[in-house]
C-alpha cells in the first residue's frame, strides 16, 4: 500500500490538521528526505499552501490546532507544535503549547526548523543569488563540485530537489545527488 493511500486510511480522508475533505494531499514533514507513513501527514491546500508559507497565515484557520494537537500520530503531533510556534505572539497558541505534550525525541524533531526561535535567531540560508533557501527546496549545481570521500564529481546543472537546510550552518544544506545524499555548499547553487 502507498504511503498516500496509508494517510487517507489513517486520516479518514480528512485533513490531518484542521478536518477538510477537499483538495488534499501528502505533506513530508521537514527536514525529512524520505515518504513515509511516519514522516507524513494529509492536508489540505490552504493548511499546505501556509505551512509552505506561500499566503499569509490566518490565525482563525489554525484554531483547529486546539484538536490536531492530541493526535496519536507523532508527525501530526510535530507540525501542530510547529504552526502553534509561529503564531504564539497571538496569545491563544501559547497557552495550547503549556498544555502540549511532545516525546524527547519528537521534540527535538520538532524544534528542527526553528519555528520555536525569534526571527532574528535564526539561520537563514541564501543560494549564490541570495535567494533564500528553505527545506524542501529545488536547487540546481552551479559549478562541477568533488565529493570528499568518494570518487564522484557532481557536475554543473545537476538539480538536487527535495534539500535539507543545516541547523547550525547557513552554508550548509543537503540533498541527494543520484543515490547519495551529500553536503552541499550553498555558494555553489541557486534555487529554481
Amino acid at each position: 500500500m502507498s504511503v498516500l493511500q496509508t494517510l487517507i486510511e489513517r486520516s479518514g480522508n480528512t485533513c490531518e490538521l484542521c478536518g477538510a475533505t477537499h483538495e488534499l494531499s501528502q505533506y513530508t514533514i521537514p527536514p525529512s528526505l524520505n515518504e513515509n507513513v511516519a514522516n507524513d501527514i494529509l492536508v489540505c491546500s490552504t493548511c499546505k499552501s501556509q505551512i509552505n508559507e506561500e499566503e499569509e497565515m490566518d490565525v482563525n484557520h489554525w484554531r483547529c490546532l486546539n484538536d490536531s494537537m492530541w493526535s496519536e500520530h507523532v508527525a501530526v503531533q510535530i507540525m501542530a507544535w510547529r504552526l502553534l510556534q509561529r503564531l504564539r505572539n497571538e496569545g491563544w497558541p501559547k497557552d495550547l503549547l503549556d498544555m502540549m505534550y511532545l516525546s524527547d525525541d519528537a521534540l527535538t524533531l520538532a524544534r528542527a526548523t526553528g519555528e520555536d526561535k525569534d526571527p532574528s535567531e535564526k539561520i537563514i540560508h541564501r543560494d549564490s543569488n541570495g535567494v533564500q533557501l528553505k527545506a524542501g527546496d529545488s536547487v540546481v549545481l552551479i559549478k562541477d563540485l568533488k565529493v570528499k570521500g568518494s570518487s564522484m564529481v557532481a557536475k554543473q546543472g545537476t538539480a538536487v530537489r527535495n534539500i535539507r537546510l543545516d541547523h547550525e550552518n547557513a552554508k550548509y544544506i543537503e540533498g541527494k545527488v543520484g543515490a547519495q545524499l551529500i553536503v552541499i555548499v550553498t555558494d555553489y547553487v541557486k534555487k529554481t
